[in-house]
């Protein structure tokens, strides 16, 4: 393991329950200081103010804010797979089109600004990029079976169009729900379902 790798790396796994709340609480109290503060103001003193822990205890668990960051931005990718592993496809293609845009549109939903620092601020560790790279896999991977299996699809390459479809739907969420005045999730769910409709319904 790299030096910056361990820069990233939690200090402590937690095996019992205090010392599990302990670290839930301050990955909850940092949640809210790089909203509120920040990535450059959001400090460790800050973090460890806001969870009510000394900055030792903070240090036993995180060597730096940046391990900080990065288990909160794991975290939201984990959410993010698991929900839609469970989600089963709805008959119509707008239908099944609307679950998958509401899964991410609900997964930007609670904090824009925490999760533009997230994405744009955090630390990029080879573990935080393999986790990436295999979600925008398994994500690729999960559309290109709903394409091939569902008649209302027209377009050919079934491929490029699961590439093309994950990407405008993840980028075009992060981006406007991340904004300053971001577009109301509502609004942005139904033109995000109507453009992706209308693209693989389209001529072949």
């Amino acid at each position: 393991m790299s030096h910056d790798q361990r820069r990233l790396e939690p200090r402590r796994k937690p095996r019992q329950v205090r010392a599990e709340l302990t670290r839930g609480r301050i990955l909850a109290a940092a949640a809210h200081v790089f909203a509120e503060y920040g990535y450059a103001a959001g400090t460790t003193n800050r973090i460890a103010e806001r969870a009510r822990v000394s900055i030792g205890s903070l240090y036993q668990y995180f060597p730096n804010k940046d391990a900080i960051l990065t288990e909160l931005l794991l975290q939201h990718i984990d959410g993010a797979g698991a929900a839609q592993e469970q989600d089963a496809p709805l008959p119509s293609l707008e239908q099944c089109l609307r679950r998958i845009v509401r899964r991410a549109v609900d997964n930007h939903r609670a904090d824009p600004q925490l999760l533009r620092v997230m994405f744009e601020e955090a630390p990029r560790s080879q573990e935080l990029m393999d986790k990436v790279a295999r979600y925008e896999e398994s994500r690729v991977a999960e559309i290109r079976a709903l394409l091939g299996r569902h008649p209302e699809v027209a377009v050919a390459d079934l491929d490029t169009a699961a590439a093309l479809v994950v990407s405008t739907i993840e980028l075009v969420t992060h981006k406007l729900m991340a904004a300053p005045q971001g577009v109301e999730a509502e609004r942005l769910e139904n033109e995000l379902v109507d453009m992706t409709t209308r693209y693989l319904t389209g001529p072949a």
